[in-house]
């Protein structure tokens, strides 16, 4: 039997919750590293005497490392293992967030959120890729969703760092608490971090066997023996291991195509509400505490947004509630910023803001992966991300550059949402199902 049919036909159990607990706390790294620059930009821009377009540059600074990151890291992981690269970008992020404490310029300062960028770059495009490969079928939904959740609880944590020591210890201190939060999970990694089961099976490094066993046993699966494995894999098979041309070729360029258009468009809107409100709220007139807290309510509804997404996902068809997640996405974000004159309003829909833009993102999360065969998963989530990433970069800088140009944060806001509501276009054009090769077939011993 397919083992990939078996894992995804069985009941999940504690392991496979475990490895998804581990690629959530990751998660949360990509949104306190957002959330602490966005947190921190009004202290940066004292300190540093920043326009808006150079505070819009230094936001973008981390994007695109993670862009590249995504972009560059990501195939590695289909050739070395995606727990080998998750360790890596790891100890990136780690050395970034306290290159970033240090900076003494603003310069130094966007080389250092470069560097965290790649390592949190790394970081998302394999940990997604793990979680999914974990879970079973019926539970990828929520999987996914708990993953995707880790951002909000990772900004919300960000957020309430922030406020408490931005005050008292300066903005480094945000910076700092985050480097030393990375290099926790980071020894939590070598310790519990499984390899991909599917990676193990399609790749089959040394002691291949031994290491499917010992993974197998803590599922709960029977084992397999050297000869139920055989050789599956074919050169053509390998040959396609990492290759991100493979993304464009013929059985693939159309929904690889449509999906990093979903995602650059998602990822723009995304980045946008996370990098700008709290600033464009003080614009608009809201005392800075408020406009904080606003950033919080935010980051609170997109914790429950992923879950929910997963939940209402592992019922019905993942990618039409990822549309419909879009198409409300776009409509709050107006109702939103156009209700800051009433605070308590204006917090209350900043928290379906953050649901529906969060649990769009994990939808995207939970269709890409299927998509595309073992052998270049973790490049087509990759290429995905950062090609997202573009959106990103170009959402906070065109933000700042707008905001020069007495763009109102309402302008801005509509702009963003009518970019957001091109992801559903894509979406629909988008067909289900995965057009790769499927992992090898195996028997049990």
């Amino acid at each position: 039997m397919n083992l990939r049919a078996r894992i995804d036909a069985s009941a999940m159990t504690p392991y496979q919750w475990m490895v998804v607990a581990l690629c959530v706390l990751l998660n949360c790294l990509d949104g306190f590293d957002v959330m602490a620059m966005a947190f921190t930009a009004s202290s940066l821009t004292e300190e540093f005497a920043l326009s808006g377009s150079e505070l819009g540059v230094l936001l973008s600074a981390g994007l695109v490392g993670m862009a590249v990151g995504s972009l560059a890291l990501a195939p590695v992981a289909d050739v070395i293992g995606r727990r080998p690269l998750i360790l890596i970008s790891v100890g990136l992020a780690t050395a970034g967030m306290l290159l970033s404490a240090a900076a003494p310029s603003a310069l130094l300062l966007g080389l250092a959120r470069v560097i965290t960028g790649l390592g949190v770059g790394g970081i998302l495009a394999s940990t997604n890729v793990i979680a999914s490969e974990y879970a079973s079928a019926r539970w990828r939904g929520l999987a996914i969703g708990l993953y995707t959740a880790g951002y909000g609880i990772g900004a919300t944590l960000g957020g309430v760092a922030a406020r408490g020591m931005l005050a008292d210890l300066g903005w480094r201190s945000v910076f700092v608490a985050g480097g030393v939060a990375t290099a926790i999970a980071l020894v939590l990694l070598v310790v519990l971090l499984p390899e991909s089961v599917d990676f193990l099976l399609q790749r089959r490094p040394r002691q291949a066997v031994e290491r499917i066993n010992r993974i197998l046993r803590r599922l709960g699966q029977a084992t397999v023996t050297a000869d139920s494995l055989g050789s599956a894999l074919v050169s053509s098979t390998r040959r396609r291991n990492g290759n991100p041309g493979v993304l464009l070729g013929a059985d693939l360029r159309r929904s690889t195509l449509l999906i990093w258009v979903a995602f650059l468009a998602t990822m723009f809107g995304f980045y946008f509400v996370n990098s700008w409100t709290p600033q464009l709220l003080v614009t608009s007139g809201m005392a800075e505490a408020d406009a904080v807290t606003a950033g919080m309510m935010l980051a609170l509804g997109g914790t429950a947004g992923s879950v929910l997404y997963g939940l209402v996902a592992s019922r019905l068809d993942s990618r039409l509630v990822l549309i419909g997640f879009t198409v409300l996405s776009a409509l709050t974000m107006v109702v939103f910023i156009t209700s800051t004159a009433l605070l308590t309003v204006a917090l209350i829909i900043g928290v379906g803001v953050g649901a529906l833009i969060n649990g769009c993102i994990a939808g995207l999360y939970t269709i890409t992966p299927a998509v595309y065969g073992t052998e270049i998963r973790s490049t087509g989530m990759g290429w995905a991300i950062g090609i997202g990433r573009i959106g990103a970069i170009l959402s906070p800088m065109l933000a700042g550059r707008l905001l020069d140009a007495s763009w109102t944060p309402v302008n801005l806001y509509v702009g963003a949402a009518v970019v957001v509501a091109i992801s559903a276009v894509a979406l629909l054009f988008l067909r289900s199902g995965r057009a790769a090769r499927p992992v090898p077939e195996v028997a049990s011993a």
